[in-house]
């Protein structure tokens, strides 16, 4: 239960957000102006923008906005693809492999398979003290490197090339597709967490975006922020 309503949480915020977006569309429609803006309450002010340690409906409203993984989930937890063009499943169901579109960071960077290998060791990383490093429970060695028995370079995923992405499990997971659009499974930049280190999604300025918007004015402690069209969302 706890894993499913984690999981629809995504699909309720965007599928919201569109319903609000074609309402604004057509009043601006039946206006001289070209802008179109959408404008919504969130339930709390964001404690972070960092998904490795975001547990929170606030943050993942905003991380999954202005951030994007393999796949997305849109109404009724449909799977819409994101960064992946294809999917091959093994025929014992424990090996995944992932083609990955062309696209890039929101300082014009590219994004390659590298960033979800990143991204996924970090969460597990106990370093990291993720609450939700246990959803990757049956991917190959993820409960050892969370336990602190197996290094993080042992995970089951890697990258092949630029846009292959390779994951292997311990055991078939019926709903494995579905944790592919969760925030927690989406790729990091890792020049930018090394760049603000501590700061690391603690602000606005301090994150580096993949998703079609980028967040800007949050500055840790307001109560107000934008985010705005990304040039570089393919």
């Amino acid at each position: 239960m706890k894993l499913s309503k984690t999981l629809s949480l995504g699909a309720t915020v965007l599928a919201s957000a569109a319903l609000l977006a074609a309402c604004g569309s057509n009043r601006s429609s039946s206006s001289s102006s070209s802008k179109k803006t959408l404008t919504w309450m969130d339930s709390a002010e964001i404690p972070t923008m960092d998904l490795s340690k975001a547990t929170d409906a606030a943050s993942f409203n905003q991380i999954s906005n202005t951030m994007e993984g393999l796949y997305r989930l849109g109404k009724n937890s449909k799977l819409e693809k994101g960064l992946a063009t294809s999917e091959k499943v093994s025929k014992d169901g424990k090996t995944y492999t992932y083609t990955l579109r062309k696209s890039k960071w929101s300082d014009g960077s590219e994004l390659t398979a590298k960033d979800f290998v990143y991204s996924w060791r970090r969460t597990v990383n106990p370093k990291t003290a993720s609450q939700y490093s246990y959803l990757f429970s049956g991917i190959k060695n993820a409960d050892a490197i969370v336990a602190g028995k197996k290094p993080v370079s042992s995970l089951g995923i890697k990258a092949v090339g630029k846009y292959k992405l390779v994951i292997t499990l311990e055991r078939r997971i019926p709903y494995f597709d579905k944790l592919m659009g969760f925030a927690v499974f989406f790729p990091q930049s890792e020049k930018a967490v090394t760049k603000y280190g501590s700061k690391y999604g603690t602000a606005s300025k301090y994150m580096l975006y993949n998703g079609p918007f980028k967040h800007v004015g949050w500055t840790g402690s307001n109560l107000s922020w934008k985010m705005v069209k990304n040039p570089y969302y393919w």
